[in-house]
């Protein structure tokens, strides 16, 4: 990943922007809303933790394996957990992939197959789905000044073998960027300048070149008024308040800011959901969190006219055992479970596949996998899942996994 300490550790090589550069990006930016405002972008927001989605999307109340946790009717032609009623009154808007079938229960595994649509390989590093997007679409964007995969309360995974200029920039729902401003921080930049640029030439090393292009979108952070999307600037008051003040509300809000910047790909993180204790007790308060930051979205991304132009998948590595255990919680689950998708370039409404009244099995429809979910919202953005990678080995690698895309959602 890329953080504030990566880019103050490698800092050198940006004497070479000028302050004519900058006022020229700044022009630029001045003049690109309209253009920003049809472009399409991907929003992934991470339960780490795996949620326990039989109690959320998939509800089996009155099954020994259901629990306390009762359904409630949507818009769309499906039920969810009743404490979600504002998402329910939405229920156009999103569709729930009740089918999603994987073999990965280790959260470290899981987390890398969901994000990548490949299983852990010690011998490559694959691309995740945000820096696959960012790098595909970013390409045409070139009055984006920041980076173009921003990741928001959590890591995320990177960019594997396209380099790391395709991780994500990791930060906090604060919007705090520390450092890179200050007097030290430019003095260290300057100073590692003429070392950095030297050993490009003298080495012509690819991933220095990626350092070096890194780095001088990174003094970009400090310039640039496309930054003030980590800030709510400006915002009503009232949708400050309609997301609310917690971390993930916050990070919502600053997700759809920089969407709006023209940032390919946008990271949320809301994690706590390794819900071995007390799985109910513990959603009846998270649950009407997700719902309220959630329907918010939806709704202003809405408002601002920039639904059409976004696909969003919530979901987490992993779902959680139809058994309750002994401590009244649920444990990894990676044979069946659910995954939530929205956004105007999804196809709403609509429970894809059905399980078993115990929640063990898929009883109709087809199984899907990660590179199946990697596949469709790469297909809805317009990016081909024929495309080949070359991997460092020289190995041909096509996006995500030649995954199949889900014609229900698109």
């Amino acid at each position: 990943m890329i953080n504030r300490r990566h880019f103050l550790e490698h800092a050198g090589g940006l004497a070479s922007l000028s302050a004519a550069s900058l006022s020229f990006g700044q022009n630029i930016v001045e003049n690109s809303s309209e253009l920003r405002k049809n472009e399409k972008a991907a929003i992934l927001i991470w339960l780490g933790g795996g949620p326990p989605t039989i109690d959320m999307w998939d509800v089996k109340f009155g099954s020994p394996t259901g629990g306390p946790t009762r359904p409630a009717s949507t818009a769309g032609d499906f039920q969810i957990n009743e404490l979600m009623p504002k998402l329910g009154q939405l229920g156009n808007d999103f569709s729930i992939i009740r089918t999603m079938t994987t073999r990965e229960a280790d959260h470290s595994r899981g987390s890398y197959y969901m994000h990548t649509g490949f299983k852990p390989n010690p011998n490559m590093v694959h691309p995740s789905m945000g820096s696959v997007i960012s790098y595909e679409l970013s390409q045409s964007r070139d009055y984006l000044e920041i980076p173009p995969f921003f990741s928001i309360n959590t890591g995320s995974l990177g960019g594997g073998f396209l380099g790391a200029a395709w991780n994500p920039f990791v930060i906090n729902s604060n919007g705090t960027v520390r450092n890179l401003g200050d007097s030290v921080a430019r003095e260290r930049m300057s100073a590692l300048a003429a070392i950095e640029q030297n050993f490009v030439k003298k080495t012509n090393d690819q991933m220095a070149k990626d350092h070096l292009n890194m780095l001088k979108k990174t003094f970009l952070l400090n310039t640039s008024p496309q930054m003030k999307a980590l800030k709510p600037t400006g915002e009503p008051q009232g949708v400050i308040d309609a997301y609310g003040e917690t971390g993930f509300g916050k990070g919502a809000l600053m997700a759809r800011r920089l969407i709006q910047q023209g940032v390919p790909f946008v990271e949320l993180g809301f994690g706590g959901w390794d819900l071995h204790r007390n799985t109910h007790e513990t959603l009846s308060t998270k649950l009407p969190e997700l719902d309220t930051v959630v329907s918010t979205l939806i709704k202003d991304l809405k408002r601002l006219d920039m639904w059409d132009n976004v696909a969003i998948v919530m979901m987490g590595e992993f779902g959680r055992t139809p058994r309750i255990n002994e401590n009244a919680g649920r444990d990894h689950w990676a044979r069946v479970w659910s995954a939530f998708v929205s956004g105007g370039l999804i196809k709403g409404g609509q429970a894809i596949g059905s399980t078993t009244l115990d929640g063990t099995k898929v009883e109709d429809g087809e199984p899907y996998s990660a590179e199946d979910v990697m596949a469709t919202v790469c297909s809805s953005l317009g990016i081909s899942t024929e495309i080949n990678y070359t991997s460092k080995n020289g190995r041909p690698i096509k996006i995500a996994n030649n995954g199949k895309i889900i014609k229900e959602l698109l």
